[in-house]
């Protein structure tokens, strides 16, 4: 559906590139494995294993430049965090599901599969960068080679993992992680953990380590808010307000986070992500 090399920006030089979305090294998994409902993200609906009709014959999108423009806003925040080629190129050796309509429905479950395990890499990698959190480097160190050596399995192997418990273990030291980092910032933190602030006014909001894991911040009022060391991990930015918003050193913040939120020129993002086209001036 786009991902982070959609139009929406990607770093000049990504880090861990094996995580960041090739989609020319895709069989246009995300526009055929995945469903879509008619809605402000999508221009029309449809159903899983159904190609979009945008999809062209070499697997890329017919308007990967003008999704916005065109009612396909939600294609450019998604991101498949890498699984997308780890599928085509790996698990199914090259072999595309046009060439090989028999392995068509397997990739298509192996895919999000793939996808959840991608996106767990990521966030280990972001533990790993984390100074305070030392004490859980090692763990997390251990839970990344082997979840890196189940991405390489076969399609039979993935689909029998209990990616539920994976999560867990891991989202036990990505916890841990986040209250070694956020110790640091002095004062009381905020703890907003999964909260409905949908359309919240937070402007100019002291969040400085606060916890926003999960938290639905759609189309809140975030301009010029203290967000420096906040945790972030799976928090629903779409159309929140970022403009002049401080995001230096966010916990787990994520490239296709930033581009379903609207900031400006004046928002602090932290290294290794990219400012979002369709931002301000």
């Amino acid at each position: 559906m786009g991902g982070v090399t959609s139009s929406d920006a990607a770093p000049a030089t990504p880090p861990r590139p094996e995580l960041l979305a090739d989609c020319g090294s895709c069989f246009g998994l995300c526009c055929v494995a995945l469903p879509f409902a008619k809605s402000h993200d999508f221009a029309a609906n449809k159903n899983a294993g159904t190609p979009c009709r945008n999809l062209q014959e070499d697997f890329r999108c017919g308007i990967h430049a003008r999704l916005r423009d065109e009612g396909y806003p939600g294609c450019t925040v998604f991101d498949c965090f890498g699984a997308g080629q780890k599928v085509s190129q790996v698990t199914f050796e090259g072999v595309s599901w046009r060439e090989r309509p028999k392995s068509a429905r397997a990739m298509y479950e192996v895919f999000p599969v793939m996808r959840q395990l991608h996106e767990l890499l990521w966030y280990l990698s972001d533990v790993l960068e984390l100074p305070r959190a030392k004490p859980v480097h090692r763990d997390a160190r251990r839970a990344r080679t082997d979840i890196e050596r189940l991405t390489r399995a076969g399609a039979q192997e993935l689909l029998a993992a209990d990616v539920p418990a994976i999560r867990a273990d891991v989202n036990a030291l990505l916890l841990k992680a986040s209250e070694l980092e956020r110790a640091a910032v002095p004062g009381r933190k905020k703890n907003h953990r999964g909260a409905d602030l949908v359309g919240a006014r937070l402007g100019k909001a002291d969040l400085r380590g606060a916890c926003l894991r999960g938290a639905l911040l759609v189309a809140a009022d975030l301009t010029d808010a203290d967000l420096r060391s906040a945790d972030l991990i799976g928090a629903d930015l779409r159309d929140a307000r970022i403009e002049d918003a401080d995001l230096t050193g966010a916990l787990f913040l994520t490239q296709a986070q930033l581009n379903a939120a609207r900031g400006n020129a004046a928002t602090r993002i932290p290294p290794g992500l990219a400012r979002p086209a369709h931002w301000s001036a």
